[in-house]
């Protein structure tokens, strides 16, 4: 059965064999298309956008952008793989529950779930780093902070994806990251699971076409 891989961009997931998953639907976030091919790309900041509809050669490519951006690349632009960014489905007055609050992370969660595939790997969602310093494989490059950037507060990323989850009971969500990595308790849902990468690698099912 197909899965629908999710790729943050954590350290975490240079620990990661992509290239073991990568046939099955890909979603990417910001520069993840640098290192892998992808489906679907969510950029939630302009820059981004910019350096992706520069550089993607795939016309297949979806790229996902904030309703501000879209008319830019849309109608000036004229690229007609520019996406909005879905919706948020649920309605709330909190802060953390509106669009401009929300990541590439949980955007691209959300895309994920309203995909057909039942079963979605998330690969490089650390959230937190060990330091307190930015925990992003892409820092010091291009668009991104500094290595000694302090790490953004994480507490938003766990309650949207958690309301993602929570959202979507009849998608399976699978969370692939290093043994000593703690899931966040909003995570534990009957419908989604930790796999440190050992034993995802060890359950074919998520590596069969």
């Amino acid at each position: 059965m197909s899965v629908t891989l999710v790729v943050g961009n954590g350290e975490s997931r240079l620990k990661f064999d992509l290239q073991q998953i990568a046939h099955n639907t890909v979603i990417g976030c910001n520069a993840a298309y640098r290192d892998l091919s992808v489906d679907h790309l969510i950029c939630c900041d302009r820059r981004m956008a910019q350096e992706a509809c520069e550089n993607i050669e795939n016309p297949e490519t979806l790229i996902y952008v904030r309703d501000r951006h879209y008319h830019y690349f849309r109608k000036i632009k004229k690229l007609k793989n520019i996406r909005k960014l879905p919706n948020i489905p649920f309605v709330s007055e909190m802060k953390r529950d509106q669009p401009d609050h929300w990541g590439s992370g949980p955007y691209a969660v959300s895309v994920a779930a309203q995909l057909e595939n039942q079963k979605i790997v998330l690969v490089g969602f650390d959230l937190y780093s060990s330091d307190g310093k930015i925990n992003n494989i892409y820092k010091d490059t291009e668009n991104y902070n500094k290595s000694s950037s302090q790490a953004v507060d994480h507490s938003y990323w766990v309650h949207q994806i958690a309301r993602v989850f929570a959202h979507h009971p009849d998608k399976e969500f699978i969370i692939a990251n290093e043994q000593n990595w703690s899931m966040p308790k909003q995570w534990g849902l009957d419908n989604v699971q930790f796999k440190n990468f050992g034993e995802f690698f060890l359950d074919n099912k998520y590596l069969c076409n």
